[in-house]
């Protein structure tokens, strides 16, 4: 018989049973595609040795009027400003009390210090930065007060407890002496309240008048993970949390300056900020600020549909009036806006059931509204990319594009992504653009999981798909950057497409890179078929390693349907003698392998587990021989 070229369609297809996507791929880690071909992902490298504090989920990366390359990054305990490899915490300051409304308390053999102050406003996880206080008589020193904590726990309105550390971090422990309480000098800087890292699912009975609406039905809901978003306002950045107030950090002050909440006591000049947002954001060409989800001019309680703009050119004036453009609008389709998106002469607005597209009129009218499409669902506030002139999304049953019109995405995986993620944590879901290579990236957590650890891709220039495991909990893509970089969960940002391999802490592991295809036909699966050599096409380009290699391995069916031609002994259900899986190691001047196996069909499988490899692969072939039909 002739040699068999194996060419596989491009794309990773789930839809189907192994043997009825005969031709194509079916399983595929830290790989992609490119001209067809199925090669190993870039690898990645951690930007410095510093590290943050909390989970990640929002990058943003603009450069000053003075050259400075900066990258915000939101976590749910901090918000910093990355420059250089260092991150500085700019997280502004909820409130600051006067002096001696906080005192201290200590107990001999402890490390816990009890601290007073009165109607506070923290919660457990919350920072707070000590000054003016001297020291308790002994171990606890004005050092050790006069620092930043993490609350440990809150006891009352009024108490809560932090755990004493001296500047290096080292637990203190109070000792006899340590019977004073701090002076009357002592000032609390409170940050913003922290958010959760996971949204954790609980369940309840329905309020409302006795024996309607919801009244003795149950209900399942979940708490928020901390959103962040933000814009730039020139070189300054604005930034908010999902249900928090709008910040601003001036860049002229420094990384080392912190941003404020926009209100009164900051902005004597501000006018009618909104106090509660769920998104903020700048419109690119006509600088205005907007906040989504806001709390309605005069009020206090949020709207989760009300679009609330500011006068333009002017961040802190919100006051509608004859002489400056300033304005709000509702959107009616939904119950809450979810995700927000720039785009080309628009603003994208989803809730969670329609997409919106508002526009600058100017006038009276100032911005306008348009409903795009109806009954759409979104994942997430960041479930949305927008590469070239087209809006791509990730909803909670289907994936989604606009490209001047809402269509649903085709999508040969999704089957196998929406049966493995974990629903409850929806809001965890976040995408980001690889436009060196054309696609979309979507992370999320699988069934079961509570942090993200896998990905689905879509390639819009060849319209297809693929996916793997990679724990990422945020994504900016390369354009002000070299490269794209992502947030892991060692609490750092990384460079993605650098190198061969994982990097992404101070020990440098193999990235594990692997493509199966699915089951076909030897010949025409009518006969035994005896594989007896390869000619395998792979090329190392880019690799570090010396002596790049790869493995191939070819499994054989007995007939399709059946699981692959093992014995029952291994696991398999052939009761007869087989010849199992053949496995061969492919280096860089591999012509040719002889190899045996016997099977009416096969599947192929391309992979690599050493360090400093790059490859791709092009078309095998494989020598065969009639081996009869029994």
């Amino acid at each position: 018989m002739p040699l068999k070229k194996l060419q596989l369609k491009p794309g990773v297809n789930r839809e189907n049973t192994r043997y009825t996507t005969e031709g194509g791929w079916y399983e595929s880690d830290k790989v992609r595609f490119r001209q067809g071909m199925p090669e190993k992902i870039g690898g990645w490298e951690r930007i410095s040795a510093n590290t943050f504090l909390g989970v990640c989920r929002s990058l943003w990366n603009w450069i000053t009027l003075g050259g400075q390359n900066l990258v915000s990054v939101g976590t749910n305990l901090k918000y910093y400003i990355e420059r250089g490899g260092q991150y500085y915490d700019i997280t502004p300051i909820r409130t600051t009390t006067l002096a001696g409304a906080i005192t201290f308390s200590a107990v001999n053999g402890s490390s816990t210090l009890t601290i007073t102050n009165v109607s506070h406003g923290a919660n457990a996880g919350d920072f707070v930065t000590f000054s003016g206080a001297v020291s308790l008589g002994g171990n606890i020193t004005a050092a050790v007060l006069n620092q930043e904590y993490e609350i440990s726990t809150v006891l009352t309105d009024d108490t809560y407890t932090v755990a004493a550390k001296d500047t290096s971090a080292v637990t203190v422990t109070a000792n006899a002496l340590d019977t004073g309480n701090g002076g009357v000098a002592v000032i609390g800087a409170y940050q913003l309240n922290t958010g959760a890292a996971t949204a954790v699912p609980f369940s309840g009975w329905g309020a409302g008048p006795w024996g309607l609406g919801t009244w003795g039905y149950s209900q399942t809901s979940s708490s928020a993970i901390r959103l962040w978003s933000q814009s730039n306002f020139g070189e300054d950045l604005v930034f908010a949390f999902r249900a928090g107030p709008i910040c601003y950090w001036d860049a002229s002050t420094g990384a080392t300056v912190r941003g404020e909440v926009i209100d009164i006591t900051n902005y004597p000049a501000s006018s009618d900020v909104p106090t509660l947002v769920n998104i903020v954001s700048v419109s690119d060409i006509n600088r205005f600020v907007f906040a989504f989800g806001a709390n309605p001019l005069g009020s206090a309680t949020q709207d989760p549909m009300l679009v609330r703009w500011s006068d333009q050119e002017d961040v802190f004036n919100w006051t509608p009036s004859a002489t400056n453009q300033a304005g709000s609008l509702r959107v009616s389709h939904g119950t809450e806006i979810i995700a927000v998106v720039q785009a080309r002469q628009e603003v994208l607005i989803w809730t969670d059931s329609a997409l919106y597209s508002m526009q600058y009129l100017g006038g009276d009218i100032v911005w306008n509204i348009q409903l795009l499409g109806d009954n759409i669902s979104i994942a997430s506030q960041n479930a949305t990319s927008y590469a070239g002139s087209t809006a791509y999304w990730m909803g909670k049953d289907k994936f989604y594009k606009y490209d001047g019109t809402v269509m649903t995405l085709p999508c040969n995986v999704k089957r196998y992504v929406f049966n493995d993620i974990n629903t409850a944590q929806f809001s965890q879901v976040v995408s980001g653009t690889n436009e060196g290579f054309n696609e979309v990236w979507w992370f999320y957590c699988s069934d079961g999981e509570t942090a993200v650890d896998r990905y689905v891709i879509y390639n819009y220039l060849e319209d297809i798909w693929y996916y793997g495991n990679l724990a990422r909990s945020a994504w900016l893509d390369s354009g002000l950057r070299d490269r794209p970089i992502a947030a892991t969960y060692n609490n750092n940002l990384v460079d993605h497409e650098k190198g061969n391999d994982n990097k992404e802490t101070a020990v440098t592991t193999a990235i594990a890179a692997s493509i199966t295809s699915s089951e076909f036909d030897l010949d025409d699966g009518h006969s035994f078929v005896l594989i007896n050599r390869m000619l395998p096409d792979v090329t190392f380009d880019g690799s570090s390693a010396t002596n790049p290699a790869a493995i191939m391995t070819i499994s054989p069916m007995a007939n399709s349907g059946s699981g692959y031609n093992s014995p029952l002994s291994a696991g398999g259900n052939s009761a007869n003698t087989v010849t199992r899986s053949a496995t061969v190691p492919i280096e860089q001047f591999t012509g040719q392998v002889y190899l045996r196996v016997r099977g009416r069909q096969v599947a192929f499988k391309m992979e690599s587990t050493a360090e400093g490899v790059a490859w791709q692969l092009g078309s095998p072939r494989l020598g065969m021989r009639p081996d009869g039909r029994r």
